[in-house]
């Protein structure tokens, strides 16, 4: 047994050396004192890091499809009223969205841009008696309502019972409804009286669009759009000689959830035009992307990154109706976000290395500030007794 133990002794490559046989001197305590200051720096910044998450992040080649989109935005537009202002969408599909209403709201803001109003599109106003029916005759008693179309119906069973039916009616039709003074409908709403009201004021439109996961559009408008011969044009009604400033500042656009860190370059830009009947141009590069917590949870949200363009425009041509247009295509690209927490081997592994390496180089630099010394030493030695 005391041969085995004897084995494993000169195994031993920590040999001790006696007390006796210490030299202590005051640059190898100077750098003891570095040393260990320089490793409890080390240490607490190693443990930061522990402590904190970090981020990990990924490119992959996108392979989702069959998806929908949801685009969430609040637009202030100063000098457009909120009962001319729509939207609309449309993807390379050829699926259009027309007038969107749906989780959407509006409020109508003062110059100061206070806010005035706030209505999800609803309208009242005088009452009209007797309002004309589809056959053509006045209501009478104990009749039920059945509006006319005022010739946009497609059979004789179709009734208009409010503006917004006659608009569409004239819209399945390809017509523009060019005095609306004649509609009962209209007239019932107070839908001119309104827009009368609303001189000189501004709109805040705020909500959410529900996309196709393609390339498409949409835009923010300053008259009521329809579809004819396959090109948007514009309802210009009664009032189409007016012009209209499209100044407006985002508030908000993004193209799905909110994660931490996410880029949506577009919000808070405020664009002011002097010049009227623009069309502003945004095109949107849309990146999906996956972000996952800490503790697991999974967000499946988009980032974009957006150019701008601004140019004048006519009320003739239909090619150039003064609105604000945002194109957007998709990147192939998908970014994967994910938090996590450095393992405990890496941490120790890094607190190790610290601590090894820095009392490994202060005993190098020790021993050849020592050496050194001693030989200046020998060598004055010499050349006093020589």
């Amino acid at each position: 047994m005391d041969r085995i133990y004897q084995k494993v002794r000169n195994l031993d490559a920590y040999p001790k050396i006696n007390e006796d046989f210490y030299s202590r001197t005051l640059s190898g305590g100077l750098i003891t004192l570095i040393s260990s200051v320089l490793i409890l720096f080390l240490f607490f910044s190693e443990l930061s890091l522990y402590l904190h998450k970090v981020t990990e992040t990924k490119l992959l080649v996108d392979t989702s499809r069959g998806q929908s989109l949801r685009i969430n935005f609040d637009v202030t537009f100063p000098a457009i009223r909120c009962s001319l202002l729509s939207v609309d969408a449309i993807d390379i599909s050829g699926e259009q969205h027309l007038d969107i209403r749906h989780d959407i709201s509006k409020k109508r803001i003062n110059a100061h841009g206070d806010v005035i109003e706030v209505r999800q599109e609803g309208i009242g106003a005088p009452k009209i008696d007797r309002p004309l029916q589809s056959h053509g005759g006045r209501l009478g008693h104990n009749e039920e309502y059945c509006g006319s179309c005022f010739g946009g119906e497609m059979s004789d069973d179709d009734c208009c019972n409010t503006c917004e039916e006659v608009r569409e009616a004239y819209r399945r039709k390809g017509w523009a409804m060019t005095n609306m003074d004649l509609i009962d409908q209209c007239k019932r709403e107070g839908f001119i009286q309104m827009i009368k009201d609303e001189e000189g004021e501004g709109c805040n439109i705020n909500g959410s669009l529900e996309v196709n996961r393609v390339a498409g559009s949409f835009h923010f408008a300053p008259w009521k759009s329809f579809h004819q011969s396959n090109f948007m044009i514009q309802d210009l009604l009664d009032l189409q000689k007016d012009s209209y400033n499209i100044s407006h500042r985002i508030n908000r656009l993004a193209f799905g959830d909110y994660f931490p860190g996410v880029v949506n370059p577009l919000a808070g830009i405020q664009l002011m035009h002097d010049t009227p009947n623009g069309v502003q141009q945004f095109f949107i590069k849309v990146v999906p992307t996956i972000y996952t917590d800490i503790r697991g949870r999974t967000v499946h949200s988009n980032q974009y990154s957006a150019t701008e363009h601004f140019k004048k425009s006519e009320l003739t041509p239909l090619d150039s109706l003064p609105g604000v247009y945002f194109f957007y295509d998709f990147s192939p690209i998908k970014v994967i976000f994910k938090e996590e927490h450095i393992s405990f081997l890496h941490f120790m592994t890094s607190i190790c290395a610290i601590i090894g390496g820095i009392f490994t180089i202060a005993g190098i630099i020790d021993s050849f500030i020592y050496y050194g010394q001693r030989a200046i030493t020998k060598k004055v030695g010499i050349g006093k007794f020589g």
